[in-house]
């Protein structure tokens, strides 16, 4: 087709992919400062915690991947003995003969660890770490699911593989730093990938008779880096391929299971060797893209996708073969026919019209559909289960000293935006019991829930105050809690942001001048965040603590006008409590700044405000 090799069909293309699917560069560039960040803070002596996957990679589309690797650094993985051994560590001996390249065996070597030793399973005479029964100790009343070499919690929100580390770049890896003569990878992109060495993901080859045993060789710390060097049209080239796997291949039962993002992901990297940087710009997106997807028919005809770091290992064998093989290419041809319009079989792209994007987009315009981005983030999720966790007082501590440390501005300010959620979660922690007998102690306690709470105000517009507001309601100080909420609520105006909404053109107005602005001064100027309770929380009003077993977040507009009630309530002011009462109706009726998936929580709070009423009908 004609317009196939015209740039401004490129172009238009490239910018819709910015503008409605994958977002510009710089929302890519924010996804992976947030990561590293959110990575580093988790990360202790004991596990280095990795974010993979497509978020990992600063890719978030519909169906995106929200992984996390694990690497448990009280392993050491080599490939040769030791003349001396870490006392405190447990040493592996990587064995290969017999074994599927890209996979391997891990002899243990040293241990003073009994329970790796029950991980273990005896093979001609010696232990080696069994991945299967490596992956089983893991199980738990949180952690029931397995699949792959990965285990997932309850809610099967995110995906976690613990992995082993080798320190050095291994020797079936050896002949890619030599490789490639042309530009990409650079020199020192290839360094630092050695650098970082290799992980060990606990699943064998399938098919193979010592599957259980035998652990594969991942290369995910190498391939972000690839992924990172990508030039924007690069990482929107694998975007396409992406969305048409999932939305167009994988939907016909037969072809379903056949192909996965990896061999994408690889495809890209043997043509990223192939083509000089300069070729992957925005006016060349159609070809690049024709050209990814040429390459991949090529490699399910010959039935070859061999490894990017270990060439010896064919991944499309005892795969893509015989009759759903020839199903595949079936499809494929089928696609390829139409060029590069078969993405228009994607819903995602469908309405995708050539003649409609002839005019520029605005810089704002992407601006605030990248804004509309975060608020729909899984970012989201994967902050919440940092603000949950039982290490939270570590990773508030580490990020002041990465703040002190750090010299970039944006990612000093990420760093603040985590010391802020953090705080709420430690303030929730400090006793305010009023039965304590030594007075000095409960004063020490309340200023140091006062001092937390005080820097938990940078994360967004709204909670933080409103959980100031709860230490006072919880210490009976009423009217300096109906002073904060009184501010809370005056913030809470129609311009203001939530989480899974959309921004209107009201607010795209509005948000034209905080264009310069970075997205974490942007949370704290315009989102209201929900109000995010532990289960176990100190903080909570008692009137509330018994549904906290099963809802963690309720909405800040409606929390606000729910607290507002207490204090009336407490200093029996009839009339202001029917007040705070019909507004938490209106802030219900009108879904204002929540959405309809918290209406659940604010009708709890409706109840319980009714019950207190004596109301028990109405409630």
């Amino acid at each position: 087709m004609a317009d196939s090799k015209n740039p401004n069909t490129s172009i238009r293309l490239y910018r819709y992919l910015c503008q409605s699917i994958v977002g510009t560069e710089d929302h890519v560039k924010r996804i992976r400062s947030v990561n590293a960040v959110m990575d580093n803070l988790q990360s202790s002596k004991d596990v280095t915690f990795i974010t993979s996957g497509s978020f990992g990679e600063g890719l978030e589309m519909r169906g995106s991947d929200l992984d996390v690797m694990m690497v448990e650094k009280w392993f050491d993985v080599c490939e040769e003995l030791k003349s001396r051994y870490h006392p405190n560590k447990i040493h592996l001996l990587m064995e290969r003969d017999d074994v599927k390249p890209c996979y391997t065996l891990l002899r243990l070597v040293n241990s003073r660890s009994s329970e790796i030793i029950r991980s273990c399973d005896e093979h001609n005479g010696k232990q080696y770490l069994s991945s299967a029964l490596y992956k089983q100790s893991f199980v738990n009343d949180e952690i029931k699911i397995i699949h792959g070499p990965c285990f997932s919690d309850k809610n099967g929100e995110i995906d976690f593989a613990a992995c082993l580390h080798c320190k050095t770049w291994i020797s079936p890896a050896i002949q890619w730093v030599s490789r490639s003569s042309n530009s990409w990878p650079s020199h020192e992109v290839k360094q630092s990938i050695t650098d970082h060495g290799v992980l060990f993901v606990p699943i064998g080859a399938k098919g193979s008779q010592r599957e259980n045993l035998e652990w594969r060789v991942s290369f995910s710390v190498g391939e972000k880096f690839l992924i990172n060097t990508f030039t924007h049209t690069q990482l929107l080239c694998y975007a396409l391929l992406k969305i048409i796997l999932k939305d167009v291949i994988a939907i016909h039962s037969e072809c379903k299971d056949l192909l996965c993002s990896y061999f994408l992901k690889t495809i890209i990297f043997w043509i990223s060797e192939e083509l000089p940087q300069s070729t992957w710009k925005p006016g060349n997106l159609i070809p690049c893209f024709m050209r990814c997807f040429s390459r991949l028919i090529y490699c399910v005809e010959h039935s070859v996708c061999l490894h990017y770091f270990i060439p010896e290992n064919n991944m499309f064998e005892n795969k893509i073969e015989g009759r759903s093989r020839g199903i595949l290419l079936e499809k494929l041809y089928t696609l390829y026919s139409y060029g590069w319009r078969c993405i228009l079989f994607s819903d995602q792209i469908s309405n995708f019209h050539v003649s409609i994007w002839n005019f520029p987009i605005e810089p704002h315009i992407l601006y605030v559909d990248d804004v509309n981005k975060i608020l729909n983030s899984k970012f989201k999720k994967w902050r919440n289960t940092l603000f949950k966790s039982q290490y939270v007082q570590k990773m508030f501590e580490k990020g002041i000293c990465q703040t002190l440390r750090c010299q970039q501005p944006s990612i000093k300010d990420v760093y603040k935006y985590f010391i802020s959620m953090c705080s709420s979660g430690l303030a929730q922690r400090i006793s305010l019991d009023s039965t304590l007998n030594n007075n000095k102690n409960l004063n020490k306690q309340y200023k140091s829930c006062l001092s937390t709470l005080l820097q938990s105000v940078n994360h967004d517009a709204v909670s933080g105050w409103l959980m100031l507001a709860s230490l006072f309601y919880k210490t009976k100080q009423y009217s300096k809690a109906l002073y904060i909420i009184k501010y809370s609520i005056s913030k809470c105006t129609p311009e203001k942001l939530c989480h899974y909404s959309a921004v209107s053109d009201y607010q795209r107005i509005y948000l034209n001048s905080f264009q310069k602005t970075s997205f974490v001064n942007l949370e704290k100027l315009m989102f209201v965040d929900d109000i995010h309770f532990k289960s176990d929380s100190l903080l909570a009003p008692h009137e509330l603590q018994s549904n906290l077993k099963f809802l963690d977040l309720f909405p800040a507009t409606a929390y606000a006008y729910f607290l507002e009630f207490l204090c009336q309530y407490h200093l029996n002011n009839a009339r202001q409590c029917q007040d705070a009462v019909q507004f938490l109706k209106l802030v219900i009726e009108e879904n204002y700044l929540t959405t309809r998936f918290k209406a659940k929580e604010s009708y709890i709070l409706l109840e319980i405000a009714l019950q207190l009423l004596g109301h028990n009908e109405s409630a």
